[in-house]
Formats: structure tokens, sequence, C-alpha cells
């Protein structure tokens, strides 16, 4: 249904250092680094993620979040630490959410804008 999706950064250099660690974790690259944005996707080149400058700080509209497919648990363990080295919040710990389902394994977190964020394995 969505061909991509970005979000608002107030600093670029700082997102893409974020990023890189946390989508890194879970086998995502960036695809393409421009003068105000960048984009994250699979070795095939798509771009489903991308950060947007913006000349004021984003706000996340209410409940909206984020969530990105891992391939591992362990890869959803990744994620969460490797973003909380890049100065994400957390919004809860990696583990099983059997109120999502009985196989549902995600964490969830803050990037340094305040966009929320979910690594998920199912």
């Amino acid at each position: 249904m969505l061909s991509h999706v970005s979000v608002g950064v107030t600093d670029l250099d700082r997102a893409v250092a974020f990023y890189d660690a946390a989508l890194g974790a879970l086998g995502y690259v960036r695809v393409f680094t421009g003068p105000r944005s960048a984009g994250w996707g699979t070795r095939d080149g798509t771009e489903p993620f991308a950060v947007k400058l913006q000349a004021r700080p984003p706000t996340a509209g209410p409940g909206a979040h984020l969530a990105f497919a891992a391939p591992s648990p362990e890869a959803v363990d990744r994620f969460h630490a490797e973003a909380l080295r890049q100065g994400a919040v957390d919004d809860g710990l990696p583990g099983l959410r059997p109120d999502f389902g009985a196989t549902y394994y995600a964490a969830f977190l803050f990037d340094p804008d305040g966009n929320r964020l979910e690594a998920v394995h199912q």
C-alpha cells in the first residue's frame, strides 16, 4: 500500500548516524544521501524510509509510530541497543508482546527527534 515513509529531523548528520546504526542492526542499508535528506532500504536499492531536514523541530502525531521489520529477535535486540547508544529514548524493552500475537517480539523507542519507532519480528 505505501511506497515510502519519511520523517522530519533537525540535524541531518545526527539522524544519518542514528539510522545507520539502528537500521543497520536490522540489515538495512543507506541507499542515498542528499544535502537535505537520506534514505534507507534493502540492498537492491529500494528506499522505503527517509529522513528530511526541517527548519523547525518536527512533531509526531498522537499515537503515530513506524515499525521496522526485523529478521530475528536478536536483530530487534541489536536495533534497540544501537539506537540507545545513538541517543534514543527507550519506550519498551525488547521482548515478546503476547497481546499483539504469540510470536510478536518487539522493542519501542523514540529517536533523537522524538519520532516513535519499533523493531518487530513475528
